[in-house]
């Protein structure tokens, strides 16, 4: 199992593709798995001439879960909404530097960076805070920390509230899995899954990590990390910024405040797309990414 020490803690990691070729580092979102990112994206990327990592964050996964840290995900988001400090064992800027880790456990000196939602969180911490380590920098359905920026609907809202209740977390394995299926349901792109798809993907997520404090920390970390508008500008990066107008969970205005915001960042629109990945857009993703990681070393 490919997992290696960086940052303090260890890392689980996949690369596709030749390890000679420019990294591609892939960060994911709140509570996702690092394939969550399809073997199949991940190959159409290498493809282009990629070596491409993807990679569990802290507290997901099969990277090392902080599981003595207790968190309250309401009293969180209360106190950020309140302009009030959050407390919290880790925020968005450590699990930045465990990405800048795991790129120098593999040696590598720069890499282009690839985030969606919080992941698009993370590479923005990065390129702020580790700007001379990134090439390029893809972010994905994010957005910027602002308070009434990218906010979910009501209804997505309180279903993630519910999600992060120990009170009301599923005991066994088939309510587990069919609670990822209706949250998925809930923020992804409207009749895209198929019931067959749907229960091959989350029985695997579940069989292969099952760790829902994880993702009410990682929760925390984004409130506790607040907004980056203040140093969104100092990006000096090729930055392509892309948005699904159809997003429940991170609204598309979370996107454009990002392009906004960083100097030159060009915005794509996914027409239809909601909070998820479908094999659908990944044409137009890769086009994107690989056009905006051609501008970066042109």
């Amino acid at each position: 199992m490919p997992v290696i020490s960086a940052n303090g803690i260890e890392l689980y990691y996949d690369r596709f593709g030749d390890a000679a070729h420019p990294t591609l580092l892939m960060v994911s979102g709140l509570g996702a798995q690092c394939v969550g990112y399809d073997d199949a994206l991940c190959e159409q990327l290498a493809s282009h001439g990629f070596d491409v990592v993807r990679y569990d964050n802290r507290d997901v996964g099969l990277s090392t879960w902080f599981s003595d840290a207790s968190v309250d995900a309401v009293a969180a988001f209360l106190a950020r909404m309140g302009d009030q400090h959050v407390e919290g064992p880790y925020s968005l800027s450590d699990m930045a530097a465990d990405g800048i880790g795991l790129l120098n456990a593999l040696g590598v000196e720069h890499a282009h960076v690839l985030g969606a939602s919080m992941g698009g969180m993370i590479v923005q911490t990065m390129a702020i805070e580790h700007p001379e380590r990134l090439l390029s920098a893809a972010i994905i359905m994010s957005t910027t920390g602002e308070q009434g920026v990218g906010m979910p609907n009501d209804e997505v809202l309180s279903s993630l509230v519910t999600t992060m209740d120990p009170n009301a977390r599923p005991a066994t394995r088939e309510e587990r899995i069919a609670g990822a299926i209706e949250l998925a349901r809930l923020i992804g792109t409207p009749n895209v899954w198929t019931e067959e798809h749907l229960e091959q993907r989350h029985s695997m997520l579940v069989d292969r990590a099952y760790n829902p404090e994880g993702t009410t920390r990682q929760f925390v970390a984004i409130m506790k990390s607040g907004s980056r508008a203040e140093s969104l500008p100092t990006i000096n990066l090729r930055v392509a910024v892309l948005h699904g107008d159809a997003d429940p969970l991170v609204n598309i205005s979370g996107g454009h405040r990002t392009a906004e915001l960083i100097p030159g960042a060009t915005f794509h629109l996914l027409d239809g797309m909601g909070h998820d990945l479908p094999a659908h857009y990944w044409d137009d993703i890769v086009v994107a990414v690989v056009g905006n990681i051609d501008r970066a070393v042109q």
